[in-house]
């Protein structure tokens, strides 16, 4: 059942807006600190540079690193920062409406590869930092459960909406997300089962050879 979260109209406050010290946004109820966002952001980087890669994807890289292929010129942090905030949302949503998720699902969903030659290719595209797959895949697989308690695929638009209404506050600094959220097409968190097919945003095919 595939299930949609959409990422529309998502406007930055003003400056006057209160926004807490050292946070790079804050989303619903939760904070995201920028000490937070710099680490998750770190370990991204490490892992798209230290990603292991078969021979087939080694050549569709066509002489382009993973990390080149990947952020497509974008700033790292940008991306971790946007997959942060969905994942906030979410969470949120599940713990609004008593979703469990256990750890067996989760472990589940962590090795399907997706569209992707691997699993870990397929966390790397989604801009998901590898501290946080498990909490990732935690809500890939609540967001398919919350859809069918609305209802299955007639439920996707209230769970459009639920996500709507819980809009990410960014630091000035990240301001540039606001253009990107609100033009990005709704975020796919789950389709067919297959685990983490993102946002065309953030998701790149590997070049072809």
């Amino acid at each position: 059942m595939a299930a949609t979260a959409a990422a529309v109209g998502i406007a930055l406050t003003a400056c006057s807006s209160p926004m807490q010290a050292g946070a790079a946004a804050v989303v619903g109820s939760e904070r995201i600190s920028m000490s937070q966002l710099d680490e998750d952001t770190q370990a991204y980087v490490s892992a798209l540079r230290n990603a292991k890669l078969d021979q087939q994807t080694q050549a569709q890289l066509a002489g382009n690193s993973l990390e080149e292929v990947v952020l497509q010129g974008a700033p790292a942090s940008q991306r971790v920062l946007l997959r942060m905030t969905e994942v906030s949302a979410f969470r949120q949503l599940l713990a609004r409406y008593n979703v469990q998720v256990s750890q067996a699902e989760i472990d589940g969903v962590l090795r399907n590869p997706g569209q992707y030659p691997s699993a870990e290719l397929n966390l790397l595209f989604s801009g998901v930092a590898p501290q946080e797959a498990r909490e990732y895949g935690r809500v890939v697989v609540g967001v398919s459960k919350l859809q069918q308690q609305f209802g299955g695929e007639s439920g996707q638009q209230r769970l459009i909406q639920e996500f709507s209404a819980i809009k990410p506050v960014f630091s000035p600094r990240y301001g540039v997300l606001n253009q990107q959220r609100s033009q990005q097409n709704p975020a796919l968190f789950v389709d067919s089962g297959r685990f983490g097919k993102v946002t065309q945003q953030s998701a790149q095919p590997l070049p072809q050879g």
